[in-house]
């Protein structure tokens, strides 16, 4: 069965966006981008927001992204051959290949998804995230602490979100960011 892992970046304060909804503090070392792509190369399906989607289209529909460096080609590549699962009510269409276009997220699909896939899943976006934390979905969770207090913002977790955590794994990277990599012990 395949795992259902939510990836996150985060502020030292636990938001996922500042106020204004910007993270340009997220971005990565080359140390850090070649970690992540490393990191996301075994899924098989990616599940988001519409917000978190069309933030990361991008790396389909932009070309010259791609082609800045051997980094983001890469990266691109990984990201173009994986499924998406994008839950919106408000997207008329998918912008991107080997893209599904939900209007709710349905707990018991997602079960069958992890049953069924033969890489593993992963959920972005915090209040996707709650709801797969919630149906006690979510295997474990990666998350990139960068050392920024971004005042106020989206928070990683959404207010309702519960799971108890184990701890598996930390990395530091030359950039300050920290990895933790948890396992969900519900």
């Amino acid at each position: 069965m395949a795992k259902l892992i939510y990836v996150a970046n985060v502020s030292l304060d636990g938001c996922i966006e500042d106020a204004q909804g910007g993270f340009q503090w997220t971005a990565p070392s080359d140390e850090f981008f070649t970690f992540i792509t490393d990191l996301v190369r075994p899924v098989g399906t990616y599940l988001y927001g519409r917000r978190l989607y069309e933030t990361m289209a991008v790396w389909e529909s932009q070309p010259a992204l791609a082609a800045q460096s051997e980094l983001t080609a890469d990266f691109a590549n990984v990201w173009q051959a994986a499924d998406k699962v994008v839950y919106s009510t408000t997207l008329h269409a998918a912008s991107t290949a080997n893209t599904r276009l939900e209007r709710r997220f349905d707990p018991d699909s997602v079960r069958d998804m992890k049953a069924s896939a033969a890489g593993d899943v992963t959920v972005g976006g915090a209040n996707l995230a709650a709801q797969a934390f919630n149906a006690g979905l979510v295997d474990e969770c990666h998350l990139f602490i960068h050392p920024v207090l971004v005042g106020q913002g989206k928070p990683a977790f959404a207010g309702d979100a519960c799971a108890r955590l184990e701890l598996l794994e930390e990395r530091r990277f030359g950039n300050g960011v920290v990895y933790l990599r948890h396992r969900t012990n519900n």
